[in-house]
């Protein structure tokens, strides 16, 4: 099969489009796995399909899969390039889309430039929403994971995230504390860690453990869900600047019950085409 790709980037975090639009094109989790590899693929953190959209008010869907091929409902930085490319592919014209992606749709707004910023839904603190196993909803919890004592905060942004505030992220063992706390059982689906240093209540510093990826050289939800549970602490404010090791990301967000926004640059690296 010769398979067109357009391969795009949000601060490093790394992705191959396909066009799915006017094709039955149905990937499994071996051919995914074989695009996504870096030595014998194109190499990427997530693949993004585009497909019609099953309702009336979205552009396009969205599917969205991981390294290893499991499927997942969010991506911020996927989303954020998938508008990017609608744009420069013609699908959409205006300054603004919907996209249908995982159970819900997502709005978004092109700015500037490259700049494009997306609507990532209200954050879920509920353990049932996230999912979580815990007895009560808390702004924080107590884990162990190979036999430390750790502090977290959890919380859905369409994915499961963990968040740990750190004194520096630079020195924190990410790829030992990553993989401790995914395999819990706490978190019966897996889930995303971040490790956040505040610098201010407008300013942090963050590095991200993808479920499924490995650390990233940044994370759109992961950053929603930093701040997320930043506020929720009385850590930061309603506008807060994420410095990830691939760039910086600006999250908006006006409180409980309300949608947090998104906003960053794309790029557009390559496009070619792949004999899988």
């Amino acid at each position: 099969m010769d398979l067109a790709f357009v391969k795009m980037h949000g601060i490093g975090n790394d992705f191959v489009l396909i066009d799915n639009m006017s094709r039955e094109l149905d990937l499994d989790a071996e051919q995914i796995r074989l695009l996504a590899d870096r030595h014998r693929g194109i190499g990427c953190d997530q693949l993004l399909m585009v497909e019609p959209a099953s309702d009336s008010q979205s552009a396009v869907r969205a599917r969205i899969f991981n390294q290893d091929g499991s499927e997942v409902g969010q991506c911020g930085n996927g989303l954020r390039c998938m508008v990017a490319y609608l744009r420069d592919a013609g699908i959409t014209t205006g300054e603004q889309i919907t996209i249908q992606a995982g159970q819900g749709m997502v709005r978004a707004r092109l700015t500037d430039g490259q700049m494009v910023t997306v609507d990532m839904g209200v954050p879920r603190f509920a353990p049932r929403d996230i999912p979580f196993l815990a007895d009560a909803q808390a702004v924080s919890y107590t884990l162990r994971a190979d036999a430390r004592r750790l502090e977290i905060g959890a919380v859905s942004m369409g994915n499961p995230h963990a968040v740990m505030r750190v004194d520096d992220c630079e020195s924190t063992p990410v790829d030992e504390l990553g993989p401790a706390v995914q395999a819990i059982e706490e978190f019966p689906e897996g889930v995303n860690v971040g490790f956040m240093q505040i610098l201010d209540d407008s300013r942090v510093r963050l590095r991200v453990f993808e479920r499924g990826v490995g650390e990233t050289l940044a994370c759109g939800s992961g950053a929603c869900a930093a701040v997320a549970v930043g506020r929720q602490s009385g850590w930061l404010g309603s506008r807060v600047s994420v410095m990830l090791p691939g760039g910086e990301l600006t999250v908006d967000w006006d409180g409980e019950g309300q949608s947090m926004w998104l906003t960053g640059p794309t790029q557009r690296a390559f496009e070619g085409r792949f004999e899988l």
